[in-house]
């Protein structure tokens, strides 16, 4: 079973293991992870059902196709494909018409099979057990305040994602309507949002969401171009609050709660929670490091304690959560009840356990959510997976870590993301982009290092808003966004842009780019150069983009 969706908890009912893919992988890797579990039933819509169409020759065991859509594609024919193609109010029906009893899993039977979407070649289809499920969702339960049947839920990750499979089954768990929505009408100022009209937040007035770190980055951003556009009086006002809520929270102004605070909330921030509806009381942010800047943000404007997670799919997003009276930033909390972490040494990265003033290493992750593996890939399994003397399951995340003395965990990088310089630097690429986001002029980048030359270079994706702002500003004639990017005055003002930020972070100066190439098209899931949690895919831009990275070291 695959494209999941409400249909999971019918399945779990029946103990009918699902399967599920990203939409956004590729003809390649859907067929390949279609034909791998040999999948006889596809859950779709519409859009979908057209890629189905596409790869249909290639396509050994699929035999019924449920379609959300009432309206299926005539080019879908059932009898071309030898498919039972069916809509999903017809299941309805036929489910109406003809009850079953449940068939209850155990808690060692395979619940999911999650294909991750991965950076580089064919995906892998991760295990979870019943068990594995239960133990992430009761140990967040208890984390969760005051859970209930009064919160509202905003679903608008793909459940093929860990966060958003694990969020809404506990929601499920705990009786929490769920409305759902999606990245590109989240807000009434959202792409895919006809201008005079409502965005998903703003309709569904929701209480609780999970998020990953691009959606609430691209939302403080929202907010500090329309508040510095606006300008003025009201630009002054903003930062004065800002700055003041800042200072309370960092302990240094206890004056800023209180009244005052509640003044704050009327006169400014009441404006900026009506961008997620207004009621917005708990914020879950998971899938990759949450900045600072973003942090503060959401706790400041929204008003709203954000619990970041730290947990993959082969944890069943179980790791750790942070607590929700902790106002500290860029740590992950200490484990969930059912998780157990540990560090071990990796000399080649330069972390060791016994590192002053605190313990740094690759993070482990035991316990009941640890998940079974990935699906007939034994020689992977075992690469990734270890189970002691005492039958504890273990998995090598590659992530590393730093535990502070309260016992709350800081990522601090990735061993593959990490690549020695000429002259023996180190540079953590993940960390630099993280740094380096936060400047108003970029929507996304990566950082590319090579170990034959003795700097870096960045590939940057130019916030359209803020460069045809400034180039307002500057009187710069242009003839439209792409012609932009591409004058040298342009690339000078990023570039110093990044100097600084970088500057701000305390990098190295040999972990700062010293040249950029900027770009005006944006990196979607659909151009195959993004995850659907809106990571990096790096081996697909290198590839996209490998003669202007070639350009960047020669010139």
């Amino acid at each position: 079973m695959v494209f999941l969706s409400f249909h999971l908890q019918g399945c779990f009912r029946r103990n009918v293991t699902v399967v599920t893919i990203y939409a956004s992988l590729g003809e390649e890797a859907l067929s390949y992870s279609l034909n791998e579990t040999e999948v006889t039933t596809v859950i779709c819509g519409r859009k979908e059902l057209k890629t189905l169409v596409n790869i249909s020759g290639q396509l050994d065991s699929v035999k019924r196709v449920i379609c959300m859509d009432d309206d299926i594609p005539s080019d879908a024919s059932s009898i071309a494909y030898n498919w039972r193609i069916t809509s999903f109010a017809e299941v309805v029906r036929l489910g109406r018409e003809n009850p079953v009893e449940a068939d209850l899993p155990l808690s060692a039977d395979v619940a999911v099979i999650m294909y991750t979407s991965g950076s580089t070649g064919l995906p892998k289809g991760v295990m979870m057990t019943h068990g594995n499920v239960l133990a992430t969702l009761s140990a967040v339960m208890t984390i969760v305040p005051d859970i209930g049947t009064k919160d509202i839920y905003l679903a608008y990750l793909p459940m093929a994602h860990i966060l958003e499979l694990a969020a809404e089954n506990l929601m499920a768990a705990v009786g929490v309507p769920i409305g759902y929505g999606s990245p590109l009408t989240l807000t009434d100022t959202s792409n895919k949002i006809k201008k005079g009209t409502k965005g998903d937040a703003t309709a569904l007035r929701p209480t609780l969401m999970a998020a990953v770190p691009a959606i609430l980055d691209r939302v403080r951003d929202g907010v500090f171009k329309k508040v510095n556009a606006t300008g003025g009086f009201p630009k002054m006002l903003f930062h004065f609050a800002y700055a003041r809520r800042l200072q309370a929270v960092n302990g240094s102004w206890l004056g800023a709660w209180g009244l005052e605070k509640a003044l704050w909330d009327f006169l400014v921030f009441r404006k900026v929670r009506a961008i997620l509806g207004g009621r917005i009381r708990f914020i879950l942010s998971g899938g990759a490091p949450l900045s600072g800047d973003t942090q503060q943000f959401i706790n400041i404007c929204l008003g709203a304690p954000i619990g970041q997670g730290y947990g993959l799919t082969e944890t069943c997003a179980g790791g750790t959560f942070s607590d929700v009276d902790d106002p500290s930033v860029g740590r992950v909390g200490p484990p969930l009840p059912c998780s157990f972490i540990k560090l071990i040494d990796w000399p080649e990265g330069g972390y060791l356990i016994n590192d002053s003033p605190m313990p740094r290493g690759e993070i482990v992750i035991g316990g009941p959510n640890v998940t079974l593996g990935y699906f007939k890939n034994e020689e992977k399994t075992k690469e990734s997976y270890k189970v002691d003397e005492r039958g504890m399951r273990w998995f090598y995340t590659g992530d590393i870590g730093r535990f502070h003395s309260d016992g709350c965990l800081e990522i601090i990088d990735r061993k593959k993301d990490i690549v020695k310089l000429q002259h023996g630097e180190y540079v953590s690429l993940g960390k630099v982009e993280a740094a380096l986001i936060v400047s108003p002029f970029v929507d996304n980048i990566m950082v590319h290092a090579d170990p034959f030359h003795s700097y870096c270079v960045a590939l940057v994706v130019g916030s359209q808003f803020t460069l045809e702002e400034w180039a307002s500003e500057q009187g710069i004639s242009y003839i439209n966004f792409s012609d932009l990017c591409a004058k040298e005055v342009t690339v000078k003002e990023v570039h110093t842009s990044l100097v600084k930020e970088g500057k701000k972070a305390h990098l190295e100066k040999f972990e700062i780019p010293a040249k950029i190439k900027l770009l005006s098209d944006p990196w979607t899931p659909e151009s195959g150069l993004v995850t659907a949690a809106l990571k990096l895919k790096r081996e697909a831009i290198k590839k996209t983009f490998d003669e202007e990275l070639s350009k960047l070291y020669a010139s």
